[in-house]
């Protein structure tokens, strides 16, 4: 597989875990309330967080996905025909 399937691969895999974990550890109880401001929004969403745990999430799925694509046991191109 080359380079830029591989990176489309990692980078679908990031997105789906993303999104998985986003909505994980978020306190939506605000102690004051503004005018315009949504009530289910987080005061503290903790991005930063999730992107390190995603980043790490990711390439443990993505190292299985490669080494099972590189042993053969999980062949796309068999798959796709």
């Amino acid at each position: 597989m080359s380079i830029t399937g591989l990176a489309v691969i990692y980078i679908m895999i990031w997105w789906i875990v993303f999104f998985a974990i986003l909505p994980m550890d978020v306190n939506r109880e605000k102690p004051i309330k503004i005018d315009g401001e949504d009530i289910g929004s987080p005061e503290n969403p903790k991005i930063l967080k999730k992107f390190i745990y995603c980043t790490g999430i990711t390439s443990i799925i993505f190292i299985i996905i490669f080494l099972l694509i590189k042993y053969e046991y999980l062949n796309l191109k068999n798959l796709i025909s």
